[in-house]
């Protein structure tokens, strides 16, 4: 069982988050292990396992390309750290700024072996609901 430090969770932020922009799914299912498990708001009873991760980031990242991550603070715990994070999301001609949590825990090689995500995305989806009203109006 390993604990990282604060420091240490800020450098594999730096390089981790990223990686979740510029719709590149390999690179980013790069940094999990081949049994990870992921989950976030979108699919609730998560994934399993590299093929079903990668299946699910083409489809996350392609409508998200431009969307930019970044640490806020890193919250040492069990093999890895609670995430903090700030998400920049363009939606129509709007940024929105999420803030949210997520865990990251690594295997004894450094990849991800389970990362769980949690926001509200409750005001992210009412701007998308009134973006497709007003395109079909």
């Amino acid at each position: 069982m390993k604990y990282l430090t604060a420091e240490e969770a800020k450098l594999f932020a730096e390089k981790w988050l990223p990686a979740w922009t510029g719709n590149d799914p390999e690179l980013l299912a790069g940094f999990y292990s081949d049994d990870a498990f992921y989950l976030d708001p979108a699919i609730p009873d998560g994934v399993k396992g590299k093929a079903a991760l990668i299946a699910y980031f083409i489809k996350l990242l392609a409508v998200n390309p431009d969307w930019v991550w970044t640490q806020i603070e890193g919250i040492p715990m069990k093999d890895g750290f609670l995430n903090k994070w700030l998400a920049e999301i363009p939606v129509g001609g709007k940024i929105m700024k999420i803030v949210g949590v997520c865990f990251v825990q690594l295997n004894d090689e450094g990849k991800i072996y389970r990362n769980e995500v949690y926001f509200d995305r409750s005001g992210l989806i009412r701007e998308i609901m009134a973006l497709k009203k007003t395109a079909s109006q």
